[in-house]
């Protein structure tokens, strides 16, 4: 084994230390990319889980037949505001979800033994892989009832003012109606998925950077090496993760009804039951607007890795 590590490239700082500030510049790129990208993102929520809105299953509102149909239907009854509706939590869940995931996954990567690629690529791939996983299930096991309460007000198709009243009564009136854990509905397809994406994500993106010749040019080369890096990343992980999605989105919607009224049993029967009625393209509604809105992630990873890597934080 050897070890890659350079102990001696920055100033000594605590772990607690440099784990506070990995949150913090994560935390405030991701909010910022949030804020940019929140119009797609509404867009694929809603393409996402409308089969399983009960607004749509009822007769009472209609399917969206496309995505710009769905852009110009929004806009029309709900307003340019709308786009941004449930943007303030996706900013508080995302920001620190965002954060400590990019944070994490360093904490656990240098808490692993270092294996140099060149000579243990099956370990060090391991290793990373590992540490992204176990990130990305421990910042949504944190942030997950942020995540809920937004998948909840970005998913609600009324026009004019929505069912809550904002990010609070959203969550004090699901902890009333069901208790705590109904906050967590959907929260094990959730880590599951999360583990998938950030293992693929951070994973390959740390190996890919470790075989690219211009990830230590601080210039413009770095930059677009680096850009291109996670997207290779992420393209190979979203036909795996975007299931997982599917279903925790769907899953979320179901969180009011009773459990006699639910369409589905569990996040297995979700599963099953959509592949069954829609088809394996079911699993995948919303992805086109994802890979656009996937952009604002993949610069929130490069810009924390160009910033950590230039200033030397």
């Amino acid at each position: 084994m050897s070890n890659t590590k350079d102990a001696g490239a920055k100033p000594p700082t605590s772990k607690i230390m440099q784990l506070t500030s990995d949150l913090l510049v994560g935390g405030t790129i991701g909010a910022i990319s949030k804020t940019v990208m929140a119009p797609v993102e509404r867009v694929k929520l809603l393409m996402q889980t409308q089969d399983s809105n009960p607004a749509v299953i009822s007769g009472k509102e209609k399917r969206y037949t496309s995505i710009p149909d769905c852009f110009k239907r929004v806009h029309a009854d709900q307003g340019m505001a709308a786009f941004w509706r449930g943007n303030l939590v996706n900013c508080l869940r995302y920001a620190p979800q965002q954060g400590s995931a990019l944070a994490f996954n360093d904490f656990l990567n240098n808490l692993f033994p270092a294996y140099d690629h060149r000579t243990d690529f099956g370990k060090s791939f391991a290793v990373k892989l590992a540490s992204g996983g176990l990130a990305g299930g421990l910042a949504n096991t944190i942030c997950y009832p942020f995540d809920f309460a937004r998948t909840r007000l970005a998913s609600d198709l009324g026009k004019g003012k929505g069912q809550f009243n904002g990010i609070m009564d959203c969550i004090v009136s699901t902890v009333k109606n069901q208790g705590i854990t109904g906050l967590y509905t959907g929260w094990t397809v959730t880590v599951l998925g999360a583990f998938v994406y950030r293992a693929g994500q951070l994973g390959c993106f740390k190996q890919i950077q470790d075989l690219n010749p211009y990830a230590k040019d601080k210039g413009i080369l770095g930059g677009v090496s680096s850009f291109l890096s996670v997207t290779i990343a992420r393209t190979v992980v979203m036909p795996f993760n975007y299931p997982f999605d599917t279903v925790r989105r769907r899953m979320m919607l179901e969180s009011e009804k009773s459990k006699a009224d639910r369409v589905y049993k569990g996040s297995v029967d979700c599963f099953t039951k959509v592949l069954k009625n829609e088809g394996l393209k079911g699993m995948y509604k919303g992805m086109v607007p994802e890979l656009f809105r996937g952009v604002g992630g993949s610069f929130v990873i490069v810009l924390y890795d160009r910033i950590k890597f230039i200033f030397n934080i």
